[in-house]
């Protein structure tokens, strides 16, 4: 698995492949994917939440303390809870949601599956999905979970992240390209 040279992705890598030991010998591999995920949306649906993780402002035990309410109140327990505590008590709570991804293309290779990211301009239909799913495996030649966003921006189209390969069929990228083109030959 290639890495990425930034020390956040290194670190998130680290703390994620040891959480995923600890769960694969532990058998709660689907447990852990889940509560991260849980944990992952309450980051997403608050403000106050990502200033918590991202400002460094805080201290670790003011940071340890609020992430122990936080999971307790989420009822996030067992070995995920244990594992946010030691984050934040180490002062790297910041790169949680970097180690959210890396278990989870860590926890996806390890059940022979590849992960993709897809923004698309508007929301898949069932059918739609399913037809992505499909096409991308026969790409990969591995079972593709998809992880779909919807970014209005793009006008049409989608683009898809798949490993370190990236397909942009988007209309704004389009649009983009061809405002260049003009400007270049006037």
């Amino acid at each position: 698995m290639a890495q990425s040279s930034s020390p956040v992705s290194g670190l998130a890598e680290r703390y994620a492949g040891s959480l995923f030991d600890l769960a694969k010998e532990d058998g709660s591999i689907p447990t852990v994917e889940s509560d991260l995920g849980r944990f992952e949306a309450l980051i997403d649906g608050s403000e106050d939440m990502r200033r918590l993780i991202e400002s460094p402002v805080f201290s670790a035990d003011e940071q340890f303390r609020a992430v122990s309410a936080i999971v307790d109140k989420a009822g996030i327990k067992g070995l995920t809870g244990n594992f946010l505590r030691v984050v934040a008590k180490n002062r790297r709570i910041f790169a949680v949601p970097a180690m959210i991804r890396a278990f989870r293309r860590i926890a996806a290779a390890d059940r022979g599956e590849v992960s993709a990211e897809v923004v698309s301009a508007h929301a898949l239909s069932a059918q739609q999905e399913k037809e992505l799913a499909a096409t991308l495996k026969d790409v990969a030649g591995k079972d593709v979970v998809i992880a779909l966003t919807v970014d209005p921006s793009l006008l049409g189209g989608m683009i898809v992240r798949m490993g370190s390969r990236q397909i942009d069929t988007s209309l704004k990228t389009k649009l983009d390209s061809l405002k260049l083109a003009l400007k270049e030959v006037g």
